[in-house]
């Protein structure tokens, strides 16, 4: 029974030739109350999150410690190649 069943969706759609069909046939098969078609944003202030975040960047020193790994790693790359 359920070879007959697996059959019966199978058969249709052996040549499909173009992927709006395979999309198609694939949006008709989707149940319609799993879909989630918006988010709910919580702070719609893209740029203020990318201000504040960037200012935390600066005030943890998380920029010093970046540079000083770029020099570090630099030097010892430097130290190390063999030309």
């Amino acid at each position: 029974m359920v070879i007959l069943g697996i059959q019966t969706v199978i058969v249709p759609y052996l040549c499909i030739s173009d992927w709006t069909d395979v999309l198609g046939w694939l949006n008709s098969q989707l149940p319609i109350d799993g879909l989630v078609l918006a988010q709910t944003i919580e702070d719609p202030d893209v740029l203020g999150q990318i201000k504040t975040a960037w200012q935390n960047f600066i005030d943890s020193g998380q920029a010093a410690a970046l540079v000083i790994g770029l020099v570090v790693g630099y030097l010892f790359r430097n130290l190390t190649s063999f030309n």
